[in-house]
């Protein structure tokens, strides 16, 4: 009986941890874009600042967020393995270029998921890092309980340890927290910072484009009667409608900051 790790090692065992860590991977892509669409919210970031202070400091989820990072970092470290192998078994390039996007993809899933990682760097650096270790800017939200009328102004707290605070004062709720959405939309108004973004989301969609589909045929979820709906799900859910939806992002906040 081959061992644990024995299988682990072996090129079915990487490309099984790939398939896993892959699909987790697209869980959190839907619920991170369902949190970042509350920037068109148009409430100057209440609901999108309350999410960030949410995902950032509720403890379960802080744990299942260390999972995603060591997710990724798993991901990254086998697909590069895999990667190089792959080069080595096949020195010499292809005489025809590939004519199907799927089939390109396929073939430079190692270019598509270095320029990823190298900007999830960008982006965790940029985002999550400045708005979880840094000092910044805060708001207070005023809002009415009966009318629902939101008012925001920049606040300055009174303690440097002060990070959020919901009180209740003559019908009116106030909420006092750290802006990120003042970073987004800085960020964003940047045309290079913006311009990385798309060029990352291109990428993202054919990495998804191959690879969602790949990891269902890696862990044997293949039926004629399933695969047609996954491959419909790769295609159009993650490998269209995501990348389009995370790239009007910075294509909205880029205009609105030409405005």
């Amino acid at each position: 009986m081959i061992k644990f790790s024995q299988f682990f090692n072996s090129s079915i065992g990487k490309k099984l941890i790939m398939s896993m860590t892959g699909l987790f991977l697209c869980l959190f892509l839907i619920v991170h874009l369902g949190g970042n669409l509350t920037l068109f919210s148009g409430d100057e970031g209440y609901n999108f600042n309350i999410y960030a202070h949410f995902m950032t400091h509720f403890l379960p989820v802080e744990i299942i967020s260390w999972g995603l990072y060591i997710s990724i970092l798993i991901h990254a470290f086998y697909a590069l393995i895999l990667t190089v192998k792959n080069n080595q078994a096949r020195p010499v390039k292809y005489a025809v270029a590939p004519k199907t996007p799927v089939k390109w993809a396929s073939l430079n899933m190692g270019l598509l998921g270095s320029i990823i990682f190298l900007f999830l760097i960008i982006h965790m650096s940029n985002f999550w890092a400045r708005y979880k270790f840094m000092d910044g800017t805060y708001r207070e939200y005023r809002k009415e309980l009966l009318t629902g009328k939101l008012t925001s102004a920049v606040y300055e707290p009174v303690s440097p340890e002060f990070e959020y605070a919901v009180t209740t004062e003559n019908n009116v709720e106030i909420v006092r927290v750290k802006d990120l959405y003042e970073i987004v939309a800085h960020s964003f108004s940047l045309w290079w910072y913006s311009l990385l973004y798309l060029v990352a989301m291109v990428a993202v969609s054919y990495h998804l484009y191959h690879g969602f589909q790949s990891a269902f045929r890696t862990v044997g979820l293949v039926h004629k009667r399933y695969t047609p709906i996954i491959q419909s799900t790769g295609i159009w859910f993650f490998a269209v409608i995501m990348p389009l939806a995370f790239a009007s992002m910075p294509i909205v906040f880029y205009i609105k900051s030409l405005l």
